[in-house]
């Protein structure tokens, strides 16, 4: 099989020769040839210039050989699309003037993906000719808590304290949020698989910051008007949720295919509480591909074991981490050829 085919049999829960593999953040800055790039480029200008967002997109797939390529983008371009002001500093994200009251909700509009975000489906195109069906083809978009996380904390939090106050004290104003952006996300997502993506990942990477009732309240419902477009347009959804081992139960329910998980839950643990109607990804813990390639097999041969041969994508719990050795990179993304050689020897 090639990577594409691993890749795409892995999240139908089909047979495979062995466990596909790759990371979330793959291409970035423990790149030494991204970082080459970023010297040249502001982050937002690589986002949305096509030929430069491909070639950092195939950087990683070309030195590691992923089976999966995950286009380059950021989650908060379809919020720019939207009519909020982002830009993006040493701390991360910035957006002016954040969502607090209805008359903020009124003034973002619903894109056209088309017309507004061009970039990303011009890039999504040209990767997928690039990669010849080797190599399969991942979109993503943030999910709609998320975004409106960074909607209306202004940025990026430690409390989510800001968003929390506006769900549980002015409720309807944070769901109609969730519902412009869950529309904006879905139109997103279906125009990323027209142009060419094989699965879409839905990261809702701040939803496991909520306690299980307010999961159920302000992001489940939102998530699973995405994942139904995602699904409906023809693809795998995938879905992310950082710091979900108190929500599984609930995160399953959101109609994906693929659940994503952090390293907080053991593989095997998730398997037992959502049942075997789902394919799993994770969750290797990434401060670990700061140690020795040694220690990263480990691991992710742990992960193997637990994640099962059919229904299983190696994948970090999180994004890599910049300051993450090339060598250690490597033997992660080798692992699932390993662990088939030493249980061969």
């Amino acid at each position: 099989m090639n990577g594409a085919e691993r890749f795409l049999a892995a999240c139908a829960q089909k047979p495979v020769d062995r466990t596909p593999v790759w990371m979330m953040r793959q291409a970035g800055r423990y790149l030494p040839e991204y970082r080459a790039m970023r010297e040249r480029v502001d982050f937002l200008t690589l986002c949305k210039s096509p030929e430069l967002a491909c070639e950092a997109s195939l950087q990683p797939v070309r030195r590691f050989g992923m089976d999966a390529c995950i286009v380059f983008s950021d989650i908060l371009i379809p919020v720019e699309a939207m009519g909020a002001t982002v830009s993006f500093n040493d701390k991360g994200p910035a957006l002016e003037d954040p969502v607090r009251s209805m008359t903020d909700v009124d003034r973002l509009h619903i894109p056209d993906p088309q017309v507004h975000m061009p970039f990303t489906l011009q890039t999504l195109r040209a990767l997928r000719a690039a990669l010849q069906g080797e190599t399969a083809l991942v979109g993503f978009c943030g999910a709609p808590f998320t975004l409106a996380a960074y909607l209306v904390e202004g940025g990026g939090s430690k409390s989510f304290a800001t968003i929390k106050a506006l769900a549980y004290g002015q409720p309807a104003v944070l769901h109609a949020l969730l519902a412009k952006l869950a529309q904006t996300v879905a139109d997103y997502a279906a125009a990323q698989v027209a142009a060419g993506a094989q699965a879409v990942q839905l990261f809702d990477t701040w939803a496991g910051e909520l306690a299980p009732e307010a999961y159920e309240r302000f992001a489940l419902p939102y998530q699973k008007i995405v994942l139904d477009r995602i699904r409906g347009a023809g693809v795998a959804a995938i879905l992310y949720v950082n710091g979900c081992g108190g929500i599984l139960e609930h995160m399953a329910r959101a109609g994906a295919d693929v659940l994503s998980v952090d390293w907080r839950v053991a593989l095997d643990a998730v398997r037992a509480r959502v049942g075997p109607s789902f394919a799993l990804q994770g969750n290797v813990d990434p401060a670990v591909l700061l140690s020795t390639p040694e220690a990263v097999q480990h691991a992710a041969h742990g992960a193997l074991r637990e994640g099962g041969a059919v229904g299983h994508i190696l994948n970090l719990g999180h994004g890599i981490l910049p300051a993450t050795p090339l060598e250690c990179a490597k033997a992660f993304v080798e692992a699932p050829l390993t662990a088939v050689e030493r249980n061969s020897a």
